[in-house]
């Protein structure tokens, strides 16, 4: 069995201190084979932001795979934003924007979704998904493989659609003929899981989309802060979500859900 935590939008510059070390401590009690970190290290992109994020990411257990959010990108600084977009990424968070992590049953991928003459938005390409196909497609049909990206390839019904990831179609097609097996994401500050074929219907295809809410930010927008605990042994996943409660001042489990994978995908387990 494999273990993975999933961060996202930790927003450094505009976190609730209170969460910072029990989610820390938490997360090291879990002791996850993988920490995935789906963007969204900063609030505006500012060294000290940035130096926070990597103390915090010091704190947590490795492997690590991080990727970079549209607030990593500085806003207000335009010749920054357009000439070094991820420079102060680079220098305090990792300078490998394509993150790689695989054993004999599972493999992790980062991308980054950031862009430069986008605000909110965010975009993959062809050259990314050329890479990822190429260490994909290789591995054995038995690991379970994982893509993680800032900005999602699905939303929960009635959030813009904008918030999807551009060249999602193009991306998740040639991703599905690799065996592409769950697609990690943040952004929205909303957790969510569902199936990739509600929304792309490829043939003997259907991979779990999953999306974290904020793990430390202020903005919950609706929602307790909280992350995700993926734990994988084939053909069984199981995704937990633990939430912030203000009261106790912990992490509690708020919600499981169970998937089996089939010939035709993953697929929710219902309780009995």
């Amino acid at each position: 069995m494999r273990t993975i935590v999933h961060l996202s939008d930790i927003h450094f510059g505009r976190v609730d201190a209170a969460v910072v070390g029990p989610l820390n401590e938490t997360i090291n009690q879990i002791a996850p084979d993988v920490v995935a970190v789906s963007g969204d290290l900063t609030q505006r992109a500012r060294s000290h932001q940035f130096k926070a994020a990597r103390a915090f990411l010091d704190a947590l257990p490795k492997p690590q795979i991080v990727v970079p959010g549209n607030h990593d990108v500085p806003l207000h600084n335009v010749l920054a934003r357009f000439a070094q977009p991820l420079r102060k990424y680079r220098r305090y968070i990792t300078d490998d924007l394509r993150p790689l992590y695989y054993d004999d049953e599972i493999a992790v991928l980062g991308v980054n979704t950031a862009r430069s003459f986008t605000i909110k938005g965010g975009r993959i390409n062809q050259q990314q998904v050329d890479w990822m196909r190429d260490r994909l497609c290789s591995l054995d049909p038995e690991v379970v493989k994982i893509v993680v990206t800032h900005h999602p390839f699905d939303i929960p019904e009635g959030h813009d659609e904008r918030n999807l990831v551009g060249r999602a179609r193009m991306a998740m097609e040639r991703l599905a003929s690799c065996g592409a097996d769950v697609f990690l994401a943040g952004h929205l500050h909303i957790s969510h899981t569902t199936h990739s074929a509600r929304r792309y219907k490829i043939k003997g295809h259907s991979a779990l989309v999953v999306q974290a809410g904020t793990a430390t930010s202020e903005r919950g927008r609706g929602e307790a802060n909280s992350f995700n605990v993926i734990r994988i042994e084939r053909p069984n996943i199981s995704i937990e979500r633990l939430e912030w409660l203000t009261e106790r001042g912990s992490f509690a489990s708020a919600e499981i859900e169970n998937f089996r994978h089939t010939p035709d995908g993953w697929i929710r387990i219902e309780k009995p």
